[in-house]
């Protein structure tokens, strides 16, 4: 199998764990419904473990861009490789989507809240401050990108890897999660929201384009910051990267802690 089929399948694996669990909580007449966040984030940390053991030992299972790009900044990960991994990420991930919608085909129709809908597919702020978003989407993947780089300078028994990567998305979740829906990957939101858009989803509603971004290019950000931390921190490389990702996430970050919305 070849790497970027491997990342395909892994992202396809993580989206119909990750938005079927949300489907089975958020849409009506589910046996699962209203299961809750603690199912949620253990759901999406199963999900990614699976995904791992389905292709980590072909493509090492980045299966979100955000991983892809740290480990290339740093040097973990050859450039040439980056435009594939990302491409089969998202066809991944919009397959995913696809395989959800098609296996809760009778639920939408029962389902009115057009919010609980697009929530099966993508994320949102639970309160709608874009700087805050932002910021939130950025430290929540640069514990990601920081965790990724701490768990893989130890040795574990073979496979107990994965494991320990699902319990740190798991944990992600429950503690920094409930603001964003912790995207922490662009392909994760980017691709389900595609097929949100196309897909003829009963009573469907918007697919909130205007806030797609946050989940894409927070993400990025955080996800290098944080590869650029350990690197700097723990293997002593303090390059132009490292400050310059560094001064861009504490100004996001400063602002967002300062940014007032007209209702606070």
């Amino acid at each position: 199998m070849s790497i970027y089929l491997a990342e395909y399948i892994g992202t396809m694996i993580l989206i119909t764990f990750g938005c079927g669990i949300v489907a089975g909580s958020n849409l009506k007449n589910s046996n699962a419904e209203n299961a809750g966040w603690l199912t949620i984030c253990i759901a999406w940390g199963l999900g990614v473990t699976f995904a791992i053991y389905a292709v980590g030992n072909i493509s090492g299972a980045h299966i979100n861009p955000a991983v892809t790009l740290g480990f290339a900044l740093v040097g973990d990960f050859p450039w040439s490789d980056v435009p594939g991994y990302i491409l089969a990420q998202v066809l991944g991930a919009m397959t995913g989507a696809t395989i959800v919608w098609i296996f809760y085909k009778a639920h939408w129709k029962k389902t009115e809240d057009q919010g609980a809908k697009l929530g099966v597919f993508c994320t949102s702020g639970a309160e709608r401050s874009f700087p805050n978003n932002f910021a939130n989407e950025l430290i929540a993947t640069f514990f990601l990108l920081f965790g990724l780089s701490f768990i893989g300078a130890n040795n574990f028994a073979d496979g107990l890897n994965p494991i320990v990567v699902g319990i740190l998305i798991t944990a992600i979740g429950f503690s920094l999660g409930g603001t964003t829906g912790f995207a922490i990957n662009p392909a994760r939101d980017f691709g389900p929201r595609l097929m949100h858009t196309i897909l003829p989803i009963d009573g469907k509603g918007f697919s909130d384009w205007a806030y797609a971004w946050i989940p894409i290019l927070g993400p990025i950000i955080g996800g290098m910051t944080g590869t650029l931390f350990y690197k700097a921190f723990f293997d002593g490389v303090f390059g132009i990267a490292f400050w310059v990702f560094s001064a861009l996430s504490l100004v996001i970050i400063i602002y967002s802690a300062v940014f007032k919305r007209d209702s606070d």
